[in-house]
């Protein structure tokens, strides 16, 4: 069975290289020259390649660290060394936006070892559907897409996924040392980082946890009432940090990240901020609704493991049982979206972003529609709570306080911002049954062909500019 899964894999991986290489270069022949953000990033990485690392040489519309310029460097000066290359060959357009397919290749590879480390191996059938996750998450279109641009999505996801790839292994300072470099790609990836520290502080809570639930006496005294069992992992929580020998335990385990913090916060002080160059247009605030966005993101996307009848009917019984932990929740969440619904000025200006047409044709058609939506956010959220009840509650309060953090000071709604937790979330899901991986996978296939036609093929122009303009993630 490992030999056939091997079999599986080399193959799901050979050919997704080979559609991609075969996509690349259908983008390089459509795209010439720098497009959107890749104005900022090839230029800056083309300076990078030719020696000049000063900072006079920075571009300040970046707003992120030049992890990616310096990556490229490594990857593409050795060629010029190796094959007798020009600096103009080496430092093209092309090259620099191919040091992304490699990154996607170790992405593949990524993913399939964390499946392997997560999930199960108890199941004969469980290789095909590692593999099939596996190759499913690798062409996610809002991730598959930036495999063939100059962006920092792939090579951020890379370090990401393989500093929790070591979190899992237990080798914490390689996995720390990992999360600086995703740091250096987009500095909001720290949080993913913190996540593998809590992931570890998880483990160990759900262990005592677990001795505590087991003890024939339990020295907590017995709790009644409607949340008895919110209360008693309270007060189980309280008793465990109150321990020395627990934290000293916890502090052992996670000081490379704890390390890591204090970078981080020392990078924030001398900086001023975690947004470099141009903070006109990042600025942070409370958009409490992308919480909102994200549920209904992951909704669509995970529609097959997600959105069934026998769900929806759940979801009914169970609101219906607890209807005013319902009511108060819908009150809530209509709150937040009254006060704290934010419209980014690039949001309505750029028309080239599928988010401005979900804006525009959606959420400012009508005023009362973002209230409509309320229970369909409510419904997103509550299915994607139910998936992930195989893990622990100690896992799940870590990854939703990250999931928090990260997307909810964002002021702009964009789709490239729910790719890394959606990923995070997709390998943790028990491995859904080989057919709705095929439909999921099918989906997947067919939304990638529309956006890369779209892309490719419907090209449209500005009145005031005379260049090309494309519709993309």
């Amino acid at each position: 069975m490992a030999q056939l899964e091997g079999y599986y894999f080399s193959a799901a991986l050979s050919c997704t290289f080979l559609v991609s290489c075969l996509l690349f270069s259908a983008f390089s022949r459509a795209l010439r020259e720098p497009y959107m953000d890749e104005i900022f990033h090839l230029p800056q990485a083309q300076r990078y390649c030719e020696g000049h690392f000063s900072l006079s040489q920075w571009d300040p519309m970046i707003t992120t660290l030049p992890g990616l310029y310096l990556v490229s460097v490594g990857v593409v000066k050795p060629a010029s060394w190796i094959f007798g290359w020009s600096e103009h060959v080496v430092c093209s357009i092309g090259m620099l936006r191919f040091v992304n397919l490699l990154f996607s290749v170790g992405n593949f590879y990524l993913l399939y070892l964390l499946f392997r480390k997560v999930q199960p191996r108890n199941k004969a059938a469980s290789s095909i559907q590692r593999v099939l996750s596996t190759l499913t998450l690798a062409v996610f279109p809002t991730l598959y897409f930036f495999n063939f641009l100059y962006y920092t999505e792939v090579g951020s996801m890379f370090f990401t996924l393989f500093a929790y790839l070591m979190c899992l292994y237990g080798n914490h300072k390689t996995s720390a040392l990992l999360g600086f470099c995703g740091f250096m790609f987009r500095q909001t990836n720290i949080i993913w980082a913190v996540f593998c520290a809590g992931n570890v502080i998880a483990q160990k809570l759900t262990e005592a946890w677990k001795t505590e639930l087991q003890k024939k006496e339990n020295r907590l005294p017995p709790i009644k009432g409607p949340f008895a069992e919110f209360r008693k992992i309270l007060q189980f929580l309280l008793a465990y940090s109150m321990s020395f020998k627990n934290l000293s335990m916890l502090f052992h385990l996670t000081w490379p990240y704890i390390l890591l913090g204090f970078l981080f916060c020392a990078f924030v002080v001398l900086n001023g901020g975690i947004v470099i160059g141009d903070r006109s247009s990042h600025e942070a605030c409370l958009h409490f609704p992308q919480l909102f966005y994200f549920f209904s993101f992951t909704l669509f996307f995970s529609f097959p493991h997600l959105l069934s009848l026998s769900k929806i009917k759940t979801f009914l019984s169970l609101v219906w049982k607890r209807r005013i932990l319902f009511f108060v929740v819908t009150l809530v969440s209509v709150f937040l979206v009254w006060k704290f619904t934010y419209t980014h000025k690039y949001l309505l200006a750029d028309n080239r972003h599928y988010t401005f047409y979900v804006w525009k044709r959606v959420f400012q058609r009508y005023e009362i529609v973002k209230y409509l939506l309320v229970p369909a956010y409510i419904f997103a959220g509550w299915s994607i709570v139910d998936s992930l009840k195989s893990k622990s509650i100690f896992w799940n309060l870590m990854f939703f306080v990250c999931l928090f953090i990260v997307i909810v000071p964002q002021k702009l709604l964009e789709f490239r911002y729910f790719i890394l937790p959606y990923v995070i979330y997709r390998l943790n899901v028990p491995l859904p049954p080989t057919s709705r991986l095929i439909c999921e996978l099918s989906c997947y296939a067919i939304v990638n062909f529309i956006t890369f036609y779209i892309f490719l093929n419907k090209t449209f122009q500005w009145p005031n500019s005379q260049d090309i303009q494309r519709f993309m993630w």
